[in-house]
Order: C-alpha cells, then structure tokens, then sequence
C-alpha cells in the first residue's frame, strides 16, 4: 500500500457532526495541517466522506 497526504483546506463549520468527527479521526487539528496516512481501505473510506473539505495527494 501506498500513502497519502491528506490536508484540511475547507472549514467544517456548518457541516454535519460526523464529518468533524471524520476530520477528528484522521488526525487533523486546523485548516491547512496535512497527516500522512496508508492508503488502507478504512482511510480511503473516511476521505471518501469528507473529500469536499480535504485535498489529497499521493506520497511516493
């Protein structure tokens, strides 16, 4: 598996809760932090769920 960026570019005011618990969970803290993450399934799932508020890029 690979990894991935991910980086909080949109604020989640006016979103609903799980999607600020998705941003939570994959460790993001402010607007443009950037986590590092495998590319597993469980990951994919949850930038799946907020992928209008992240950018993702892939890590060689």
């Amino acid at each position: 598996m690979g990894k991935i960026k991910i980086t909080w570019k949109r604020s989640s005011i006016g979103y609903a809760d799980n999607q600020k618990r998705t941003i939570k969970a994959l460790g993001l803290k402010r607007l443009n932090h950037y986590v590092e993450h495998d590319a597993s399934p469980s990951v994919l799932g949850m930038v799946q769920k907020v992928k209008h508020l992240v950018d993702i890029e892939k890590v060689s």
